[in-house]
């Protein structure tokens, strides 16, 4: 399926919101981002909508629509809200892994493992969470994992940014290995324990 332009502008301003970039109660004006992406009103307000959808943006009366501000005392409920959504998932991905799901979840640890900087880094975390979850097959239950991606990734940049270094992702090792040897229960253990750990 190829990117629409409202897909595009979704992608772009979602990232630098998601990055402190555009930080909270900043104007998203219509007329600018139209302009930077060489586009007319009508995708700029459908990415508009989908930020608001997804928590990142606010529209008010006769202001416009600004960035949300961020909650610190959202990131509990998002905590909570991924280690259940998450762990289920993966309970159901594990009847239907197949060799190359496994290879592809290695695949991608490796690569989180080797990200130089921390915008890479939660990128290719986020597609190895993507990765490993995706065989259960439940649309909908993903789609909500990664609305909750976006709301801990925003956390992370605002609150941990000037502390990461690169390093080797034990427990995305030990959810792999888990995957290899078909042990739900400790891949969900450790996934568990790894969602827990952020907060």
């Amino acid at each position: 399926m190829t990117a629409t332009i409202a897909d595009r502008i979704y992608s772009a301003l979602s990232e630098r919101i998601v990055t402190g970039q555009l930080p909270a109660g900043e104007k998203l004006r219509q007329d600018h981002i139209a302009r930077e992406f060489d586009t007319s009103h009508v995708p700029v307000r459908e990415a508009l909508l989908r930020l608001e959808a997804h928590g990142l943006a606010r529209s008010e009366p006769r202001r416009g629509t600004r960035v949300s501000a961020l909650d610190p005392a959202e990131i509990r409920e998002v905590i909570e809200m991924r280690v259940a959504l998450e762990v289920l998932a993966l309970t159901h991905a594990f009847p239907r892994l197949s060799d190359a799901d496994i290879a592809a979840a290695d695949t991608a640890r490796i690569a989180c493992d080797e990200a130089e900087d921390m915008a890479s880094w939660e990128r290719l975390n986020r597609q190895f969470h993507r990765i490993i979850l995706a065989p259960c097959g439940m649309p909908r239950l993903l789609a909500s994992i990664d609305d909750l991606h976006i709301a801990a990734t925003r956390h992370l940049f605002a609150n941990w940014q000037h502390q990461w270094r690169q390093r080797a992702d034990k427990d995305h090792a030990a959810i792999v290995q888990a995957m290899m040897r078909r042990d739900a229960a400790a891949a969900c253990e450790i996934l568990r324990r790894h969602l827990r750990r952020v907060r």
